[in-house]
């Protein structure tokens, strides 16, 4: 029979129909596999304990299933994690950071201009060339009033990182890559083409994360570019902050949280859209995405949410905290089935060293903060928790378990926004990379995959 879509054929009566059909549909599919669930996870439970070994090529079967841990597969420039050491950036520990690149000001942090200088050319800036980009940054800034206008119009309820993600789509169409990859432009310019829009995607980074956070939570009015400031500082007061200590501790934010090697989410997803010649807009909108994640970059507001319910318990129950309760408190969360956030990692082994950058910050800025105890003590006792526990590979804490406290200290309460901060961060690192790829002539990344059958076949006539 012929669909016809004039008026008559959009009837509500049909519609109704349709929708009731739609319904049922979907409650059936829904049903067929809730029954076959059960079955399939205990199935693969079983396989990858007989044939998890086995080798497919250069990999394990439990590597294929396992989400591809620990395989090396990748060529990242910037950064490199090692299980034991932890962090370099270019070969350079965090203290090397702070020893080596030109800070803002005397004695203090150096800023995510000095970082990016070193992640792009392998070289640490003069304090003059340092200055020269964020005088850059400053030049590239302004945003265009039509993404003012779409930031503006997001609607409360979306959140934080969702209009991030959608507001660096939304300043797509200034892509010089994009435009000149339509013109025909030469492979061999590509790298000039994506370098013009690193530099302005991360100039305007701060005034859309700003937007966002003032339309949220204050009054929707977001401060002018301050040329007079380092890009940390103005974004602080277009954030609507005014304190010297707040500047120094987003100029370690934003350095410590900007690269961790290409295998996590979102440096991966934005160098995997990226390999398909995607402009650095759409690249990084899908990083973001991945950041947001709970398992990703959402991990670190869940930390203070838990930090914050500690210090309610003790004070309903008129407990102090000590080394006592708060390992009773550890026992009870584990022993409930919940896992302590801010604990454990992927691939370190050791105490994550941006966790050591932030403690010896709060020792010097913010020594007699409740909550900073709070952290302190749970860092002299859940570690031995959870190695007695048995269940954890690394209990030591990872670098969520401490950045909320200290922005938390400053005032910005607002926990879903802080993903937000890591994003404007790991955008240096992971766009960084992102230049080399192009500059390097990169492919299209395109692994393989196999089916279970495929495997299991495999397998067996192994």
């Amino acid at each position: 029979m012929m669909l016809s879509f004039t008026r008559a054929a959009r009837s509500t009566p049909v519609m109704r129909v349709a929708t009731r059909s739609f319904a049922s549909g979907a409650d059936e599919l829904k049903s067929v596999l809730a029954a076959q669930i059960p079955d399939r996870v205990a199935n693969t439970k079983a396989f990858l304990a007989e044939y998890g070994e086995t080798k497919l090529g250069d990999v394990t079967v439990s590597q294929a299933y396992g989400g591809m841990r620990s395989v090396k597969s990748m060529v990242w420039e910037t950064s490199l994690l090692d299980p034991e050491e932890g962090i370099r950036f270019r070969g350079r520990t965090i203290p090397d950071l702070q020893a080596e690149l030109p800070a803002t000001i005397e004695g203090g942090e150096p800023g995510p201009e000095a970082l990016l200088w070193l992640l792009l050319t392998g070289e640490c800036p003069t304090k003059a060339q340092t200055d020269a980009l964020t005088a850059e940054f400053h030049s590239r800034g302004k945003l265009p009033e039509s993404v003012v206008a779409a930031i503006d119009s997001y609607p409360k309820e979306m959140h934080p990182m969702t209009q991030l993600s959608s507001a660096i789509l939304a300043l797509q169409t200034d892509s010089v890559f994009a435009a000149k990859y339509r013109e025909g432009t030469s492979k061999a310019l590509y790298w000039e083409h994506t370098f013009d829009d690193i530099m302005t995607l991360l100039a305007r980074l701060p005034e859309v994360a700003a937007r966002i956070y003032r339309n949220l939570y204050h009054d929707g009015k977001v401060a002018d570019h301050d040329s007079s400031l380092d890009y940390s500082a103005n974004f602080n007061r277009m954030l609507g902050y005014d304190s010297a200590d707040f500047d120094e501790l987003m100029r370690l934010y934003l350095v410590i949280h900007s690269d961790h090697e290409g295998g996590n989410v979102s440096a991966h997803a934005t160098h995997l859209v990226g390999s398909a010649l995607s402009d650095p807009y759409l690249s990084l909108s899908a990083g973001m995405n991945g950041l947001a994640g709970p398992l990703h970059g959402l991990a670190n507001q869940e930390v203070l949410r838990w930090i914050i319910d500690i210090k309610k318990h003790f004070d309903e129950k008129k407990q102090p905290v000590n080394h006592d309760t708060i390992r009773e408190f550890a026992w009870e969360t584990l022993n409930s089935g919940q896992v302590i956030p801010g604990y454990g990692h992927a691939v370190l082994r050791k105490t994550d060293p941006r966790y050591t950058a932030q403690r010896v910050f709060a020792q010097k800025y913010m020594p007699d903060d409740e909550l900073f105890k709070i952290v302190g003590t749970i860092f002299e006792v859940v570690p031995d928790v959870l190695t007695q526990h048995g269940k954890t590979k690394n209990p030591w804490p990872n670098v969520d378990s401490h950045s909320g406290v200290l922005l938390s200290h400053y005032g910005m309460q607002e926990y879903d926004y802080y993903t937000v901060l890591f994003g404007v961060s790991r955008a240096f690192g992971v766009l960084s990379q992102l230049f080399w790829d192009r500059a390097l002539g990169f492919p299209l990344e395109r692994p393989k995959s196999l089916t279970p059958e495929w495997i299991e076949d495999f397998c067996k006539k192994q």
